[in-house]
């Protein structure tokens, strides 16, 4: 087994959503009962690193509405750390989430004028990375502006002290996928490592296979490159180099929070095993694969349960399937 180290913190900079899901046992004819869910993918990412063990903290933009309360409970109740999150007066992001048959999701978003898209100067200044070995970011609050463009100038900022992390996550009917094309070269002169799905891929890159896609973003700047491909696992890319790990089989309840569960796994491991903090110059494939595969149960467990629910440490089903302990420092 690679040896491990006591991690550094895992910063993740980005937004929280009210996923409501309709309750189809209490509605009627003249009513639509929805279940209320707190979720948005920085703020999953940042809740599966904590309960994995990685000291974590979230900095956001979170609402003073009954949505915002139940957010807070949710970090705070996960151990995520909260210092460098901003309390505002503008309403909470809300989605409305349909399931399919295969328990994925689609989601409608309420999102105009929230607080997860405001960012200042100022409140990204105010952040402190003295601890922080990565900075995680991605999903909406990296697109919609106008705090989307300081959070990418923020990265420019304090990429030279941490290692820089984004997920996409790619939501065409709230952002045009235009502005997505555009705005990824820059992200991966800025990434060290792009981890994203098969369909974002589908949306900024049409008709382009996920290897042809990972020599693009390669070019592009983004040493590391991870490709998730749902029921078909991973594919990760190293400078060029690529490994695939296999998706753990599963009773899916539904996706939700998968792939922020997988981003977790991924960045938990690579920091137990040393490769955060810099260019990831030391990581090799041995350790890419260990990570990736650690990454792909994680994000299995969430897709066993409803809901953005990724497991905490020291679940036997966890450890027992992989042979990798979860959180040897505590």
């Amino acid at each position: 087994m690679p040896t491990l180290e006591s991690p550094g913190t895992v910063t993740v900079i980005g937004e929280c959503v009210a996923d409501a899901f309709t309750d189809p046992t209490r509605s009627g004819a003249d009513e639509l009962a929805l279940r209320v869910l707190p979720g948005g993918g920085p703020a999953n990412t940042a809740v599966a690193l904590a309960r994995l063990g990685t000291p974590t903290r979230f900095r956001a933009r979170i609402s003073q509405d009954a949505f915002g309360a139940l957010f807070r409970s949710r970090l705070t109740d996960s151990g995520v750390d909260l210092t460098g999150s901003v309390t505002t007066s503008e309403p909470s992001t809300l989605a409305i989430a349909t399931l399919d048959d295969t328990g994925q999701a689609t989601y409608s978003f309420y999102a105009d004028n929230a607080a997860d898209w405001q960012w200042t100067y100022g409140e990204l200044a105010a952040g402190v990375y003295d601890d922080t070995v990565c900075l995680h970011t991605g999903s909406l609050a990296l697109i919609r502006d106008p705090g989307g463009s300081r959070v990418e100038d923020h990265l420019a900022q304090v990429r030279e002290r941490v290692t820089v992390s984004v997920d996409p996550n790619v939501r065409p009917l709230l952002v045009s996928p235009t502005a997505y094309r555009e705005r990824i070269p820059r992200w991966c002169a800025l990434a060290d490592i792009l981890r994203l799905s098969e369909d974002d891929l589908a949306v900024l890159l049409p008709g382009t296979g996920p290897e042809e896609a990972c020599d693009t973003w390669h070019a592009a700047g983004a040493r590391l490159v991870v490709i998730t491909l749902g029921e078909r696992g991973a594919l990760a890319s190293l400078d060029g180099r690529r490994i695939t790990v296999p998706a753990p089989p599963v009773d899916v309840a539904d996706t939700v929070g998968a792939g922020d569960s997988f981003t977790a796994g991924l960045l938990h491991r690579l920091a137990a095993l040393g490769h955060l903090g810099g260019r990831l110059d030391g990581l090799n494939l041995t350790d890419l694969t260990d990570a990736c595969t650690f990454a792909a149960r994680v994000a299995a467990l969430t897709c066993s349960v409803p809901g953005a629910n990724p497991p905490r440490a020291g679940e036997a089903a966890l450890e027992a399937d992989t042979g990798l302990v979860l959180n040897p420092w505590s």
